[in-house]
This record gives C-alpha cells, structure tokens and sequence, in this order.
C-alpha cells in the first residue's frame, strides 16, 4: 500500500468525518434537551467538542485496521453514542422519532452544505485538488451516515424511528432486537446486503435530492 496515499486520503477524509460524527451526536443530544430529556447535557455531550463523541475503538481504531486489511474496500466504525432516557421525554413515543431523526436529518444538511461548496470552488475556477476531493468527501461521508443510520433496525436510529411510529405491539417487538441489533446490522454489512439493498439505492436518491435542492444555487453562478 502506498503510504503517501493513504496519508492523503486521511487528509482527504479527517475533517468531514470529524463533522460529520460530531454533529450528528449532538443533533441527537440538542434535540433530546429541546424535548425535555437532559441527560446528554448533564453528561456534557450536548456540544460541538469532538472529543466527547469520539470512541478511540469505534472510531479510530477500527476503520484504520479495516482500511488496511481491505485495502481501503470496506470500512465501518461509530461514535460514542448520546444518551438519551426516552422516558424523561414529554411524549417518549412521539419525541422518540425526532430525536433519532436528528442525527441523519444533521448529515443530510451538511452533504448539502459540502455540495454547496463544491459548487463555490468549482466555480472559482479552484485548481486544489485536495479542496475540492475534500468537498466531494463531504458530501459521500454524509450521505453514507444518513443512509445507514437510518436503516430501519434499533439501535440504528431507523430503528428508533420505526418503533416510534409502529404501534405499541409491533413497536414492543422491533424495540426487543435492540441488544443484539448491532451485531445482526454488523452481519448483515459484511454480506453485502445493507450495501447493495439499502445503501447504494438510498445514496443515490440522496444525490439526486441535492442536485435538486442546489440547481438554483448553481444557476444563480452562471
């Protein structure tokens, strides 16, 4: 493997993460705070401080060890997630929803805010290669998290969506898979199938989405 780019890669890909991870864990915390549950903020993760959402594992260590097992192929990881005690909420089935819709809601406006300014480069005629792969980076980083998070089975926040739109027998059911959610999700990655049936088709519907939302922006450069 190429050191030189690997580094540049990471160089690439470091601050969309960083961004992305961030703010989508204090989305959810903002968000669990508005609706009446302060346990995030007691615990200090309702902040934009990177350093409280990142998990050393999660985070660092494992798509690091992927990226080189794989060769830069597949990669997984995840944050140190918020907490959040549904029962503290106003209305924990209702609220349910918009807290977990907060993280993903938060990576679908930054891929639009990286396309955003994307646009903005190209259209200053930029040269920097890195920029604009970082842009690009921005917008594929986010779009990913919010394809995948709300993949609809707890803990995922799809799953914490379904279960607060399902009714109460149905919802009881979903809710019960959620201790060995994340390991049936890990399952389910590693064959493919998350990728093929559920990523690819929702990415590409969130690209779509963007060139929509941005087209006036563009037109409005020209």
């Amino acid at each position: 493997m190429d050191l030189s780019n690997l580094i540049q890669t990471v160089l690439i890909y470091a601050l969309p993460v960083l961004f992305s991870i961030t703010v989508h864990e204090a989305a959810h915390g903002y968000t669990a705070r508005h609706f009446g549950d302060n346990t995030a903020a007691m615990l200090g993760r309702v902040t934009l401080n990177p350093l409280k959402h990142i998990d050393p594992v999660g985070t660092v260590l494992m798509p690091l060890l992927l990226y080189f097992a794989t060769s830069g192929n597949f990669l997984f990881g995840y944050a140190k997630p918020v907490p959040v005690n549904f029962h503290h909420l106003r209305n924990p089935k209702r609220d349910m929803v918009w807290v977990a819709l907060a993280g993903p809601a938060s990576n679908f406006a930054q891929a639009i805010a990286w396309a955003l300014l994307l646009v903005v480069l190209v259209g200053m005629g930029t040269q920097e290669r890195f920029f604009i792969e970082m842009a690009r980076a921005g917008i594929a980083v986010n779009l990913v998290m919010w394809a995948f998070n709300l993949f609809p089975l707890p803990p995922l926040d799809g799953g914490r969506i379904l279960v607060g739109l399902l009714p109460w027998k149905q919802a009881h059911f979903i809710a019960r898979v959620e201790p060995y959610g994340f390991f049936i999700v890990l399952a389910l990655v590693v064959a493919g199938i998350v990728g093929q049936l559920w990523l690819r088709p929702l990415m590409s519907l969130g690209y779509s989405a963007i060139d929509l939302l941005i087209a006036p922006f563009i037109a409005l450069l020209r």
